[in-house]
């Protein structure tokens, strides 16, 4: 995320090129944020009311979905979402190790066990085959993760979880705009997860997350679940939880959400742009998509040797960049328990000390992406 010192000259007469840059999407939206603040801050309707009915509304338009449902944060909409199934605590969910962990994190809190699987090499993400592997008699879930902007094959995973009588959802928390076979994510499935974490595509301005479902029962669960447990005021059907979306965030993101659209084209040329110059580079490896498939291009990610030392030199020619993620969730220490080792996923452990992303936003110029590029070719000239 750039701050106000990644557009002022370094020491070397260059401006940094941000990893992220927040203030070029906000800009245009100030006075607009600044009248929602006036007006909700007058009307005193911080939690619920018109405001997070009408960005509900909006989203589930958005994903094609029935209803969505506005939470606290996108782990929180994981969490809600599988615990409206009802299922016995330490019922396994099967779930990619190359995730952040607020996945993984998510199955936990609900009371259910984390079953973590390997990706593919191309794509790094969940498939059918590699999920297939971990499926066992205490199987409930498949909760693949939509990483870096690009869907999963829901369609095998479907059949698959099918087959095997095991409830899909999704997380989609890096998936806002994303297509596959003209599908957005959150229509995939029995219900997806979203963030809308201040970097995601769409962003809050702060933190929030909403679940999308075509199933009314699932709605009505998720809106006890994340209000205490109870639809009313005083009237707690079960045990639930305190994870609203509240009105500042919901109409910040009513504001922002007509653009993005566009802001999801923008991604798509910056990284149309990318692959043409770095599509032959022999040491940079580019993670792949089918024709089928239209990412929102949430995160680029490149595979290349020697990660750190590439970061590092590039942050010395003035770039930005990020790592997601730098350990696989089954070697953390916070899931040790779950008895993995080194070695037991090793696609999604050599892809976390190869990957490396590179400076994604609406509003990154042609001349910024070559100078990426130009840093990240010489820093591998090194090597």
């Amino acid at each position: 995320m750039s701050d106000s010192r990644d557009n002022e000259l370094t020491e070397s007469g260059q401006t940094m090129v941000p990893f992220l840059d927040l203030s070029i999407m906000h800009a245009p939206f100030r006075r607009d944020f600044e009248m929602a603040f006036q007006e909700i801050l007058s009307s005193s309707r911080f939690v619920g009311g018109s405001r997070v009915a009408e960005f509900e509304e909006n989203w589930a338009e958005f994903c094609d979905a029935g209803a969505a449902i506005g939470v606290g944060n996108g782990t929180d909409a994981i969490e809600v979402m599988l615990r409206c199934l009802g299922l016995p605590a330490g019922s396994e969910v099967i779930v990619p190790a190359n995730t952040f962990i607020a996945t993984v994190e998510a199955v936990d809190r609900a009371g259910l066990r984390p079953t973590l699987c390997d990706v593919d090499e191309a794509t790094l993400l969940a498939t059918p085959e590699t999920i297939a592997k971990q499926i066992s008699e205490n199987s409930r879930v498949v909760l693949p993760v939509h990483l870096y902007g690009a869907l999963a094959d829901m369609d095998g995973i479907s059949k698959l979880a099918a087959d095997h009588d095991l409830i899909v959802m999704e997380d989609a928390a890096q998936a806002h705009g994303a297509r596959r076979n003209g599908k957005p994510a959150g229509a995939l499935s029995l219900a997806a997860a979203y963030s809308f974490y201040p970097g995601k595509n769409l962003g809050a301005l702060g933190d929030a997350g909403a679940i999308t479902t075509n199933d009314p029962e699932l709605e009505m669960a998720a809106r006890r679940i994340a209000n205490h447990g109870g639809l009313m005021r005083y009237e707690h059907e079960i045990a639930g939880l305190n994870s609203r979306l509240d009105a500042l965030q919901a109409a910040f993101l009513q504001i922002k959400l007509p653009s993005l659209e566009n802001w999801t084209l923008e991604r798509r040329r910056a990284a149309a742009h990318y692959h043409s110059m770095l599509g032959e580079h022999p040491r940079v490896g580019l993670v792949s998509h089918g024709p089928d498939e239209d990412p929102a291009w949430h995160i680029y990610p490149v595979r290349v040797p020697e990660r750190d030392k590439v970061a590092a030199m590039m942050l010395e020619a003035h770039i930005q960049t990020g790592v997601h993620y730098p350990v696989p969730v089954h070697l953390t220490g916070a899931y040790s328990h779950l008895g993995y080792g080194s070695g037991d996923l090793p696609v999604s452990e050599r892809a976390a000390a190869e990957l490396l992303s590179l400076p994604m936003f609406p509003g990154i110029t042609i001349a910024q992406q070559e100078r990426v590029v130009s840093a990240l070719v010489r820093a591998l000239s090194t090597l």
